[in-house]
């Protein structure tokens, strides 16, 4: 399924266009600084973090052997890499003031990782029954817990925030651009005061 791989491969620049309409559509914004920025801050921030307790088990960024993972938040769900990418796509468009644009953020990252994840899935295949026993046992998408104790932190803690910092870096053009709003703002209020 050559269409299916592209999507694999370049899922990375693929999640791009709604947060770059989000960073730079230049009308219907929100003035609501007080409850936007902590709210798009906690969704970013809960993404963030997912994103930490989900590689302290897959150590696809560290330096360890990977095999199929069901541990920690794969316990709950197959997928919460991708879930977290999505709350960070939210967060970041509820930070940018287009509130309008959230539901097309969350639609654009449900297709993308609808096709995402079943080429990864032909991948994990290999893992023959236990995998199967895996997709049997643990939805794609919807959370569920069944009662077994979750693992939140290992011994990978501190390597999995240094292979997740990156994530940070997603915050500074909304802050510039915020800063920068802000500036042109003030200039029109001392111009026309």
């Amino acid at each position: 399924m050559p269409h299916i791989e592209g999507f694999y491969k370049y899922r990375g620049v693929l999640i791009v266009p709604p947060l770059v309409i989000a960073l730079f559509w230049p009308i219907s914004e929100s003035e609501t600084n007080w409850i936007v920025w902590p709210i798009g801050l906690s969704i970013v921030l809960l993404g963030v973090f997912g994103r930490i307790w989900a590689q302290q088990h897959l150590h696809l960024r560290i330096k360890v052997p990977v095999q199929l993972t069901t541990t920690g938040p794969y316990a709950l769900v197959r997928n919460p890499i991708y879930i977290s990418n999505t709350l960070i796509c939210i967060g970041l468009t509820v930070l940018s003031h287009h509130l309008w644009l959230v539901p097309f953020t969350a639609l654009w990252c449900a297709v993308l990782y609808s096709f995402v994840v079943r080429e990864e899935e032909q991948h994990i295949k290999q893992y023959g029954s236990q995998a199967a026993a895996y997709f049997r046992d643990v939805s794609r998408w919807i959370p569920r817990y069944r009662g077994k104790p979750l693992m939140v932190t290992n011994d990978f803690l501190t390597a999995s925030i240094w292979a997740e910092a990156h994530n940070f870096l997603f915050f500074f053009p909304f802050i510039i651009k915020e800063v920068a709003l802000s500036f042109v703002s003030s200039c029109r209020c001392l111009a026309f005061g």
